[in-house]
C-alpha cells in the first residue's frame, strides 16, 4: 500500500500525507460481523476520567475478527481485504468450505483468491496458522497466543512480524517486534507471516483537525497549568516546574519503575525489550 501526498495549496496539506488504500477490495464490511461500538471518552466503569485525552472522534463499526483461528483443517478462501477503523492492521474476509465467513487479521502479500487453513500439521504458507512446535525457526510469524484457545495476543499491528528463535522441553523462544524474547508454550497457536500495511507507520498526521478525527485530544503542558491541575502548575511568570518531571497524580514520569517486583509472567521473560 503506497503514501499518497498533496499539492501544498493550503497549508496543512503541504504535511499531509495519507494511504492509498490500493491493496483493498471491498467498501463496505460485512454486516453479520460488525456490530455497534460505544465511545466512553477514557472514562471508567464509574464513569471517571481513567485515559486522558480521549474522546471526540468519528463513529466506528466493530469489526468481529479471528483471533483464535479454530476451524481447524477446514479450507478457507480470501474474499476481500477490507479496512478496519478499529486498528493499525488490514482484515480479510475468509469464506469456508463449510458456508461459514471470519474476518482475520490480514498478512502482507495475501491476495483475494488465496487458500488458508489452520490445524496441526498444515503447510507453511502465509496465512495458514499451526501450534508454535510445528512452526520452523526463523520463521516470520503472527497473531500468537499467550494461553492455548485464548487466542492471538501478540504481535497485531501493522507491520509486526515476531520469530521463532528456539524449542526447549515445553516452550519456545519467541523473539517479539520490541527486541523482547519469551517463553511461549509449544501448543500455543500462531499465523505465519507478517502483518500487512506496512507504510501505516509512515504517515502524517498533517493537521491536529485529524487528530480529533481519531479521538486524540489536545496535550496541555503541566507548567502552563495552575497548581490546583498539576504538580507544575502555577510560579510567577514562566517556570520549569521547580521539581523532578512528575505525572498529575506525582508518580515521577522518567525512568521510575511501576512495576511491581515479582509477577508470575517474570519466569517467561528471557530477554527484556528495555536492557
Amino acid at each position: 500500500m503506497g503514501i499518497k501526498t498533496y499539492k501544498p495549496v493550503t497549508p496543512t496539506l503541504r504535511y499531509k500525507s495519507v494511504l492509498d488504500f490500493n491493496e483493498l477490495t471491498a467498501t463496505k464490511s460485512h454486516k453479520p460481523l460488525t456490530k455497534g461500538a460505544k465511545e466512553f471518552a477514557g472514562r471508567g466503569s464509574k464513569g471517571r476520567i481513567t485515559v486522558r485525552r480521549r474522546g471526540g472522534g468519528h463513529k466506528r463499526k466493530y469489526r468481529i475478527i479471528d483471533f483464535k483461528r479454530n476451524k481447524y483443517g477446514i479450507i478457507g478462501v480470501v474474499a476481500s481485504i477490507e479496512y478496519d477503523p478499529n486498528r493499525s492492521s488490514n482484515i480479510a474476509l475468509i469464506n469456508y468450505m463449510d458456508g461459514e465467513k471470519r474476518y482475520i487479521i490480514a498478512p502482507d502479500q495475501l491476495k483475494t483468491g488465496d487458500k488458508i487453513i489452520s490445524g496441526e500439521n498444515v503447510e507453511i504458507n502465509i496465512g495458514n496458522s499451526m501450534p508454535l512446535k510445528n512452526i520452523p525457526l526463523g520463521t516470520g510469524i503472527y497473531n500468537i497466543e499467550m494461553h492455548r484457545g485464548k487466542g492471538g495476543q501478540l504481535v497485531r499491528a501493522a507491520g509486526a512480524t515476531a520469530n521463532v528463535s528456539a524449542l526447549e522441553g515445553n516452550y519456545c523462544f519467541v523473539k517479539l517486534p520490541s527486541g523482547e524474547i519469551r517463553k511461549i508454550h509449544k501448543e500455543c497457536f500462531a499465523t505465519i507471516g507478517e502483518v500487512g500495511n506496512k507504510e501505516h507507520a509512515n504517515i502524517k498526521i498533517g493537521k491536529a483537525g485529524r487528530s480529533r478525527w481519531l479521538n486524540k485530544r489536545p496535550k496541555v503542558r503541566g507548567v502552563a497549568m495552575n497548581p490546583v491541575d498539576h504538580p507544575h502548575g502555577g510560579g510567577e511568570g514562566k517556570s520549569s516546574g521547580g521539581r523532578h518531571p512528575v505525572s498529575p497524580t506525582g508518580v515521577p514520569s522518567k525512568g521510575y519503575k511501576t512495576r511491581k517486583k515479582t509477577k508470575y509472567s517474570d519466569k517467561f521473560i528471557i530477554r527484556r525489550r528495555k536492557k
